[in-house]
């Protein structure tokens, strides 16, 4: 299951998406989520897997790809449709136990709509990752949070550690793969046992996991340092980020589909 999780890995290919300027992504990205909590009825998510599917075709990152990082995701999505399903008040339509336990109309909305968002807040946020290099993500967020400099704020230091902490989840999931691999061999059982055993036989996976990146948090500041790296100040950028025209149209169809979703979404 971890090596299902696509959240900040990058898939290599050239497509329009992957053109795209990182602050139209970073924008897009952000402006789509929080459409998704303006919709009140089907429609409004209709359109918006109209939007999310234009862009995974646009981004040529296969689909297959796209959908095996929500199985990291199934068991949190279960049991927020379950809470949502039978604890939600409403118009009963299907009762359990004597009618302590019923099913209502409003509950089946809420927690299909509850699905939906979050399966379109993850591949959403999976797109952005996948079609953007760190390197570009990195700038991107730098230029979109240039005015808070005028509150003192180390615009590019954060930017960065945003950037290296996304990076970092592919890299320790791997990690976290091996060393898991190697316990198992090793006779450890992460799977059968009450909760009480299962969480106590995670402790031989968690303590090399630390260490391992407390490790690599460190080669990497030892290497930035050796580089010379002293923050953001006064550093030039090899390529500098200059809108395109299709960044224009890009963000011409983000309006269109806000303007169409939110309106009809809310409706």
């Amino acid at each position: 299951m971890l090596r299902d999780i696509t959240l900040g890995q990058y898939y290599q290919t050239d497509s329009v998406i992957h053109r795209l300027d990182p602050r139209v992504k970073l924008g897009g990205t952000l402006l789509f989520i929080i459409s998704l909590f303006f919709f009140q009825n089907m429609w409004g998510y209709v359109i918006a897997a109209a939007f999310l599917a234009l862009v995974i075709h646009l981004s040529t990152v296969p689909f297959r790809y796209i959908v095996k990082g929500m199985r990291a995701i199934l068991f949190l999505l279960l049991i927020t449709v379950a809470f949502n399903l039978f604890l939600t008040p409403g118009t009963p339509l299907v009762s359990f136990f004597g009618g302590h336990v019923r099913i209502t109309y409003e509950g089946i909305r809420l927690a299909v709509f509850i699905a939906l968002r979050l399966c379109f807040l993850i591949i959403g946020s999976s797109m952005m990752t996948l079609t953007t290099t760190p390197n570009n993500l990195t700038d991107g967020m730098e230029k979109m949070l240039r005015p808070l400099k005028l509150f003192k704020v180390p615009v590019h230091e954060v930017a960065m550690m945003m950037s290296i902490a996304l990076r970092f989840i592919p890299i320790l999931l791997e990690e976290t793969d091996k060393i898991m691999k190697a316990q198992i061999a090793r006779g450890a059982d992460f799977e059968s046992g009450k909760l009480v055993q299962r969480a106590k036989a995670m402790v031989p996976l968690l303590v090399p996991l630390f260490i391992s990146a407390f490790r690599r948090a460190n080669d990497l500041a030892l290497a930035m340092e050796a580089r010379c790296y002293r923050g953001g100040e006064g550093r030039a950028k090899m390529k500098p980020l200059i809108y395109q025209k299709r960044d224009g149209i890009a963000y011409l169809c983000l309006g269109l589909y806000l303007v169409a979703g939110i309106g009809i979404g809310r409706l």
